[in-house]
């Protein structure tokens, strides 16, 4: 009997480790994002691939801070072939305050038949050095985004950006890198 009661609380102990708060698993964000200065153009480098974006050869993202405290998102994705695409959006805080954790939801028919349900986590994980590059990436780390305020990158910031997303436990083997505007097509 007293065995049986050794291995089911050692049961119970497993089961509760196994449950634990995700959160600490999931990766550090900044603790904080000025959004006035956040806003303005950000132009993906790379991302972990992701359904929405299986056409997009360059990415970017235009966010414009609204008077509510959320912020308007624009995303535009310019295909192999030349064409631009766009999704609007709204990004606001997942806790009122704090700004480091966003949800965003673009404006669609699924996210006007099921308001709330197609909100998609917005993490920010790293700021460069006066909001010159970004990584941003949820919680499971499963999406990430490398962001930059230029279209191109230098070697030695790719290298940053890849080093900090690495350090967060994402795996950049299967990143999907910006084309460069020398090899799309002329509009």
């Amino acid at each position: 009997m007293k065995r049986l009661l050794v291995c089911l609380g050692a049961a119970w102990l497993l089961a509760g480790c196994s449950t634990s708060n995700n959160d600490a698993l999931a990766p550090n964000t900044v603790g904080s994002v000025d959004l006035q200065r956040y806003q303005g153009t950000w132009y993906e480098q790379a991302r972990l691939p992701m359904f929405f974006q299986r056409n997009c050869a360059q990415s970017e993202a235009q966010y414009t801070l609204k008077p509510d405290g959320n912020v308007a998102v624009l995303n535009r994705c310019r295909t192999a072939e030349g064409k631009w695409e766009e999704a609007k959006g709204t990004a606001s805080p997942q806790v009122p305050g704090k700004t480091d954790k966003l949800w965003v939801e673009f404006d669609n028919w699924v996210s006007r038949l099921l308001p709330g349900a197609t909100k998609g986590d917005y993490w920010v994980l790293y700021l460069g050095d006066g909001y010159s590059t970004a990584l941003v990436g949820n919680p499971d780390r499963r999406y990430l985004w490398l962001l930059s305020r230029k279209p191109q990158i230098d070697q030695q910031t790719r290298d940053e950006l890849l080093s900090k997303a690495q350090q967060q436990g994402y795996d950049t083997t299967r990143l999907i890198w910006r084309t460069p505007d020398a090899d799309m097509p002329k509009e």
